[in-house]
């Protein structure tokens, strides 16, 4: 079974570089309290700047949830994740999808910001679902992002 990818684009008014930064090093200022896995609502969300470095949301007493792995840490242009969430939205360091960011040049010193989830199918019985939940919720998580950009 095939699942087609869950894909968003947005564009934003910042170059590459700027946008670059305002996704993954402020994640945890426009990403919505409330809206990730752990006990607590975040503190802040971390992607370790370099392959293999782990992405994770901290909340305010410390305690840290994984959500997976940085692949590729290709500023300004591209941003590879291992979701390491399984149809439960719970951490399983044995299962992943992938989740790509690309950051384009756009005219007006605009960038196109392309996020695309992929490999779904690997929620077996579950991909469907998971596939609509994940189709709502990143086209909502980058409007976050793109409101964020327009004020800072």
């Amino acid at each position: 079974m095939t699942i087609a990818p869950v894909r968003q684009v947005v564009r934003v008014k910042a170059t590459p570089p700027r946008a670059f930064a305002l996704f993954t090093q402020e994640i945890g200022r426009w990403w919505p309290k409330g809206r990730t896995i752990g006990a607590q609502p975040h503190a802040d969300i971390v992607m370790e700047p370099q392959p293999g470095g782990r992405w994770f949301e901290r909340s305010a007493d410390g305690a840290e949830t994984d959500w997976g792995r940085v692949l590729d840490w290709n500023p300004p242009g591209r941003l590879l994740l291992a979701w390491h969430l399984n149809a439960t939205f719970k951490f399983d360091p044995d299962f992943h999808t992938e989740v790509e960011i690309l950051f384009a040049p756009a005219e007006g010193g605009t960038t196109e910001v392309t996020l695309e989830h992929r490999n779904l199918e690997r929620f077996g019985a579950s991909a469907a679902d998971v596939a609509a939940k994940l189709g709502g919720g990143w086209p909502t998580m980058l409007g976050h992002y793109a409101e964020h950009v327009a004020t800072n």
